[in-house]
């Protein structure tokens, strides 16, 4: 399996159409592992981002990729689900050079200064420099397989193709071989996603790919010096236990490199933000709830620390919460606000209950909390509210809100409630402008972003228990006196 490309490129008219006038050219010819290192080190001195997309890695994983790709090492990356370690072996792709030239037709990529196969040599031979030359995107020069169960060793290195013998080829002509997938990423990147699961007897197979840099096919006679870099991912606990990369393959990536999940809560969000396609606005303040809420099911006693929790965890969240702001404003729509217009979709941290049901089974709980998980993500995300609640809008006076229930009155809020209805139940509040101020919301916030602020500010009081709170039968939150 290759990664999709929507479009193949086209290759310049100005490139050298045959081998001649690529000789004249002053085109040499490089391994793929010379590439990569000349245009890593070509981005470090002109300061130009060498991974774009990756976040979190800058000073842990990336400079041990770089002095992988540097050194020439092909390597495997360690890590948890979820840890981005596919998204970093597909950017490689983007430091190979933007065209390389190949002899057309040629399913090995066989470079025209360098063929590999007879049948080429032998063409580029009879016709010197009149060889034509082809040109392949770097976007054609990925190859990707997740390792599975039955994957086999044709479909990685290749077998006899009984078409080409029928058609009278004998068995040891290299000619009816049907190559794999490897072979056919020569000069190019091959990814195995997923290291472990591929059986031991198939992991045997990458042995003289990595080392001796060939491939072997049945009985065959043939030594193909292959030019690519090998990259593998695999989890952890796979590499323990449900499978094993064999010692003599470890023994041949030159590197060994383990992900991690984001350290701090900036970059956290940080990834939320680049990563979720969100379809309402999130207000920020919400979205730091998701991501200390990710960081704090991570850290959970009660969650099976050996599987990780995925990063898509809260990327999801995420886009739960604005999927429910879309459908509040969607029900609201018959009912406009007092300015005529549609509700606009604006999510609430009261949206983000919905997440502790659909997202618990991105979660493995440990054996004794069966029966209780979605008690335990409830508990973790009023956990993580009230640490948002504190990192804002600690110190500010908020008796203007408490004084609102003082006199027995209640205010509802919840997943049908307007930002109108909230705003008109609670008036004008002395400290709302700085509560605003607090969460980045502006001088002048639209009604649906007010009412999300006044909204975090009742749930965050409820959370210190300054107000009490009942939710009813209707799935309305009113917020009032404790008593």
């Amino acid at each position: 399996m290759t990664a999709p490309t929507p479009v193949i490129p086209v290759p310049p008219a100005d490139l050298p159409g045959t081998l001649g006038a690529l000789r004249a050219a002053g085109h040499q010819y490089r391994t793929v592992k010379q590439e990569l290192r000349d245009n890593l080190l070509a981005r470090m001195r002109s300061g130009e981002a060498r991974f774009p997309g990756i976040v979190g890695y800058d000073d842990s994983v990336l400079p041990e990729v770089e002095r992988a790709l540097l050194a020439g090492h092909d390597m495997v990356l360690l890590g948890e689900r979820g840890q981005g370690k596919t998204r970093l072996i597909r950017s490689l792709g983007a430091l190979l050079d933007e065209w390389t030239p190949v002899i057309p037709g040629s399913v090995l990529n066989e470079h025209p200064l360098h063929p590999l196969t007879p049948a080429s040599r032998a063409q580029v031979a009879e016709a010197g420099d009149d060889q034509p030359v082809g040109w392949l995107h770097r976007s054609m020069r990925y190859g990707e397989k997740l390792a599975t169960p039955d994957t086999s060793v044709g479909d990685l290195i290749g077998d006899v193709d009984p078409i080409r013998i029928a058609q009278g080829r004998t068995l040891g002509d290299p000619e009816t071989i049907h190559f794999g997938l490897v072979p056919r990423t020569n000069r190019g990147i091959f990814a195995v996603n997923e290291l472990p699961d591929l059986a031991e007897r198939i992991q045997v197979a990458l042995l003289n790919v990595l080392e001796e840099r060939d491939i072997q096919v049945r009985g065959y006679q043939l030594r193909l010096p292959l030019d690519l870099l090998l990259v593998a991912s695999a989890n952890p606990e796979d590499y323990t236990n449900r499978g094993r990369i064999i010692t003599p393959l470890k023994d041949r990536f030159g590197a060994e490199i383990r992900t991690h999940y984001p350290v701090d809560l900036e970059l956290e969000l940080a990834l939320i933000r680049q990563e979720a396609d969100l379809v309402a606005e999130v207000p920020e303040h919400v979205l730091e709830v998701l991501a200390r809420f990710a960081r704090a099911v991570r850290e959970s006693p009660s969650v099976d620390p050996r599987s990780g929790v995925s990063a898509r965890f809260a990327i999801a969240a995420a886009e739960t919460v604005a999927g429910a702001a879309l459908r509040r404003a969607g029900l609201l729509a018959a009912s406009p606000t007092p300015e005529g217009r549609p509700e606009a979709a604006v999510a609430r941290v009261g949206d983000a209950v919905s997440v502790t049901s659909t997202l618990r089974g991105k979660v493995e709980f440990e054996s004794g909390e069966e029966g209780r998980e979605i008690e335990v993500l409830a508990h973790l995300l009023r956990t993580a509210t009230a640490e948002t609640f504190r990192a804002h809008l600690a110190g500010l006076d908020l008796s203007g809100f408490t004084a609102l229930v003082e006199e027995g009155t209640a205010i509802e809020t919840g997943e049908l409630v307007g930002a109108a209805e909230l705003l008109r139940q609670v008036g004008t509040v002395p400290g709302l402008a700085k509560v605003l101020d607090r969460l980045g919301l502006g001088d002048a916030p639209t009604p649906e972003e007010a009412a999300a602020a006044v909204e975090f500010v009742l749930e965050g009081l409820h959370l210190t228990r300054r107000l009490g709170k009942d939710v009813t039968d209707s799935g309305r939150t009113v917020y009032g006196g404790r008593g």
